[in-house]
């Protein structure tokens, strides 16, 4: 048994969807159980909506909805033809008067909360999983839908669920494991999940790649298959270097880091519960289902380059807290942490003396609340327009003069942090944004030009 996602753009319209179809088609024998995401774009366009309900503009809310209607009507119009779609037709309309209650019910009570955002969110995968499935079946593969929420199980923290594994592999080999059993191909929605009591969640933006890990985990799979608009992972972002190179071959940590760090193809939790279970992941193209694309492993064969890739995390703020009173005080990185974590606020990277510790977050709204707790311990700066760069490879603690020769290549850059050491993989520093594109392409010229044709296509 396989597990395949589809991303939004693989399943924008009606031609990505039966290109989806023919990919699925030709790995039955392998018993695939699909996961989709919502069509490309939607869930921002439910996320506005939303926003426009809670600031009590219905009439726009409305309108974003009929607009999403429209779009999703053609489509499974273009895909099922007129006498499919007129049976369909009803259950899509079903949904779209459910959406518009609760958009008007938002704007009526004029508040957003993180359980009706989920609620909203989640039609982008409810409705682009009903419209795959019958696709799929009016093209003979199957299908057979299966609600996400039925399946997996998270905790109630709306808009960043944690799935809670027990019950969610318990739920997935009572509902999916038979349908695989009896040649069908389940159909499900990435994304969404639902509390024990059935109160509808989400695991967070991008989590439609980690809803396929969690199924792919607790179904046992022989591999799991993330389907893009690229050809897999590449040495770093095509749009600032564009002989960047496709790897072939990568190992469960390296693709951690960099999905972290900025690699977008991946969500940076996809790969924890393959780990767990070892099952390997490959990033291919649905535009370019040729391709081999990126096959992403426990462990991998030496490659004769220092790094495999270069990533680039942008919208960084810098926390500097400076304490010389609690020199040396038992306790003091404990309660800077405990702020961090009141604040739900995630640390990158840490660097620490005697009397200072800095550290870099997310840009986010929350920054000005956590500095003033902050500023109960000690003195408290922030900077943003930061960027984080990660250079990552096997071994790198092992190999003498690697930052030595990484920082020569870049002596006239300011550098504002440097970690190496936490990890044997990576080695992470923070500059000013704008310096983001040079940096890149002259790391990646001198580091990047002789490839190893064993990992790098």
């Amino acid at each position: 048994m396989i597990v395949m996602k589809f991303g939004g753009t693989s399943v924008q319209d009606a031609n990505a969807i039966a290109r989806a179809a023919a990919i699925v088609k030709g790995r039955l024998a392998e018993k695939p159980v699909v996961v989709v995401s919502a069509m490309a774009k939607v869930t921002d366009q439910l996320l506005i909506m939303a926003r426009a309900a809670g600031a009590g503009d219905r009439k726009t809310a409305i309108e974003l909805s009929r607009g999403l209607r429209e779009r999703h009507y053609m489509t499974a119009g273009e895909l099922l033809g007129t006498g499919v779609f007129t049976s369909f037709h009803s259950e899509l309309e079903a949904n779209f008067e459910a959406l518009d209650e609760l958009l008007r019910g938002i704007a009526a009570v004029g508040e957003l909360t993180p359980r009706t955002t989920d609620h909203v969110a989640a039609y982008g995968e409810i409705l682009s999983s009903k419209i795959v499935a019958a696709a799929f079946s009016s093209k003979g593969l199957g299908a057979a839908l299966v609600d996400s929420r039925e399946c997996i199980v998270t905790d109630n923290a709306h808009m960043r669920a944690v799935p809670l594994f027990d019950e969610t592999n318990q739920r997935l080999r009572t509902k999916v494991q038979p349908l695989v059993a009896a040649g069908k191909v389940p159909v499900m929605g990435g994304f969404i999940g639902a509390t024990k009591a059935g109160v509808t969640t989400t695991i967070g933006r991008g989590g439609s790649d980690y809803s396929a890990a969690i199924v792919g985990a607790g179904l046992d799979a022989a591999r799991i298959e993330i389907w893009t608009d690229v050809d897999g992972m590449l040495t770093t972002d095509p749009n600032i270097c564009p002989d960047a190179r496709r790897i072939k071959l990568i190992s469960f940590d390296e693709a951690a880091e960099l999905a972290y760090f900025g690699a977008k193809v991946l969500h940076p939790a996809t790969v924890l519960p393959a780990i767990q279970k070892n099952i390997p992941v490959y990033v291919r193209n649905s535009r370019n289902p040729d391709c081999e694309g990126t096959r992403i492993e426990a462990r991998v064969p030496h490659c004769r380059n220092f790094f495999k890739a270069i990533a680039a995390k942008k919208r960084i703020t810098i926390i500097d807290v400076a304490a010389p009173r609690m020199l040396l005080a038992h306790g003091f990185l404990r309660s800077i942490f405990e702020a961090f974590d009141h604040h739900r606020v995630a640390v990158d990277v840490v660097s620490t003396s005697e009397v200072s510790v800095s550290l870099t977050v997310d840009s986010n709204e929350s920054i000005p609340a956590l500095a003033a707790d902050l500023a109960k311990l000690a003195d408290v700066k922030y900077e943003g327009r930061k960027a984080i760069v990660c250079l990552v490879g096997e071994n790198l603690r092992e190999t003498p003069g690697i930052a030595a020769r990484v920082f020569g290549e870049l002596s006239d850059t300011k550098i504002r942090m440097i970690s190496q050491g936490a990890s044997e993989i990576n080695l992470t520093f923070v500059i000013e944004e704008d310096d983001v594109p040079g940096v890149i392409q002259r790391l990646h010229k001198a580091f990047f030009s002789d490839l190893d044709p064993e990992v790098f296509a």
